[in-house]
């Protein structure tokens, strides 16, 4: 079986969607992360359902798969990057995030997506981190129930820093939170959590929702091109490919936008490469809770 991969739009910043998308089904990928931004489907901009009737259909000629992503910087709030999340402290604040969110949803189902990826948030300095993880619980059983009733998938992410930063993290709102699924980003776990990469794989198989990888040095969150940091890619495509994961593997390069035209083959290039690389690291197996 051969993975399928996707490739970020926060890493195209600097193309048109539909010359990025072009450029993505040029290269071989079998799908694209779109993450709804200002330049990339805004979703607060005029027509969005036809928008996205058009969108699909390019997407249907392109012969390209999608997920979701929710993590554009400053749509939400041109000032504070990512604010407002499911944990701020202001009601309002969390209801925006929470309509924006069901809104992604429909966009999803709109484009036929096989999930919609978001993450918590940062609780603000000084925040009761009980009542933050009060609202976050409310906030995403509000997302999935709504996600539930139009038959999309909602993967959540860990995201190093946040108050969801690990698979750790990950199931104890999962526990909470029934038919949530997971996004993993692979990179993450060698910056947050107990799990090696390859191990996360194995562990979480039957709950992934959602997948991405990228390079990434270990202990610092930065999403780096492959060869750059210190993931060991055999082994993470090697153990997606032991559990069968069907999903699309998402590249997330939102630092490299200025050399997207070099890098997107060149990526895809390496994880073909990486692919068929014996992966020597089956013995690491860690059991999920």
């Amino acid at each position: 079986m051969s993975l399928r991969f996707a490739y970020n739009t926060n890493g195209l910043t600097s193309h048109r969607l539909d010359d990025a998308l072009a450029l993505l089904a040029d290269c071989g990928y079998d799908g694209v992360a779109l993450t709804l931004d200002v330049a990339h489907h805004d979703p607060y901009a005029p027509d969005l359902a036809e928008r996205t009737r058009r969108l699909a259909q390019r997407l249907d000629v392109l012969g390209l798969a999608s997920v979701v992503e929710t993590g554009a910087r400053f749509l939400l709030d041109p000032r504070r990057k990512h604010h407002p999340t499911l944990v701020s402290p202001a009601a309002e604040d969390r209801m925006r995030r929470r309509d924006f969110l069901r809104l992604c949803v429909d966009v999803a189902v709109g484009l036929g997506s096989e999930a919609v990826s978001f993450w918590a948030g940062v609780p603000e300095p000084g925040a009761d981190r009980d009542h933050c993880w009060h609202w976050l619980v409310d906030g995403v059983r509000d997302v999935v129930e709504y996600a539930d009733r139009h038959g999309m998938t909602c993967a959540f992410e860990p995201e190093p820093g946040m108050l969801v930063d690990d698979c750790d993290d990950w199931v104890r709102l999962a526990t909470e939170v029934p038919g949530l699924t997971l996004a993993l980003d692979t990179g993450h776990c060698l910056v947050s959590g107990r799990y090696e990469p390859a191990a996360a794989v194995r562990a979480f198989a039957g709950r992934l929702g959602a997948c991405a990888i990228e390079d990434m040095p270990r202990g610092r969150h930065e999403h780096r091109a492959p060869g750059e940091g210190d993931q060991d890619f055999p082994a993470v495509l090697g153990a997606l490919t032991e559990v069968g994961y069907a999903g699309l593997v998402s590249l997330e390069l939102s630092r490299d936008a200025h050399r997207a035209d070099t890098l997107v083959p060149a990526a895809l290039a390496a994880l073909r490469a990486a692919e068929h690389q014996p992966d020597r690291t089956a013995e690491l197996k860690v059991s999920a809770p």
